[in-house]
């Protein structure tokens, strides 16, 4: 039995540790697809193992919100996948790491487990210093909605234009215009 579980931990880390592949979204895509958008600073972070994936658990505190689902209580914990819980490590390639006192405009989808992730992986959080809202390029393997190899660019650009920008996709849908393009 105990031969049994240590190959099943060993499947899921291996299974875990693979290349990620993500799918390019847009602004407007990600804005659409989020449960909650807010932003947010980090102040405590902890790991946890659920169904034998590990997750690291960042509380937020919650200074704006800019889109909210009003039958979902507002997010106060987000899971990213990957960590050390419970004598497993588990990395998770794309999974963004958040450091305590940041600032970040976070894109938030919360599943039928209650588990709040950051939607698109990296690409739904951007940070936050000196009035400007970056989100780095993402280094996994991307793919378009037609399964076409693309390149990730970095989205910089002031907080006021990406609040407008989220502003728009939420109330008008992501097929505004212009949604999605930062400076590069």
């Amino acid at each position: 039995m105990r031969v049994l579980v240590i190959a099943g931990l060993l499947a899921a880390l291996v299974a875990t540790t693979g290349a990620t592949t993500l799918q390019q979204l847009s602004l407007g895509e990600m804005a659409r697809q989020s449960t909650a958008i807010v932003r947010g600073r980090v102040f405590q972070s902890r790991t946890m193992l659920r169904n034998g994936a590990v997750y690291t658990l960042y509380r937020i505190e919650t200074l704006e919100t800019l889109k909210s689902d009003p039958s979902r209580p507002a997010a106060s914990e987000v899971a990213v996948p990957g960590g050390i819980a419970g004598g497993i490590r588990q990395p998770v390639v794309g999974a963004p790491t958040l450091r305590g006192g940041s600032e970040y405009i976070l894109f938030l989808w919360t599943g039928r487990s209650g588990l709040t992730q950051i939607t698109g992986l990296s690409q739904g959080l951007f940070s936050i210093q000196s009035g400007t809202a970056r989100r780095e390029a993402a280094s996994e393997r991307m793919l378009d909605a037609a399964g076409r190899p693309v390149r990730d660019t970095a989205r910089v650009m002031p907080v006021t234009q990406l609040k407008a920008q989220i502003t728009q996709a939420v109330r008008n849908g992501p097929e505004v215009a212009g949604i999605g393009k930062g400076r590069k």
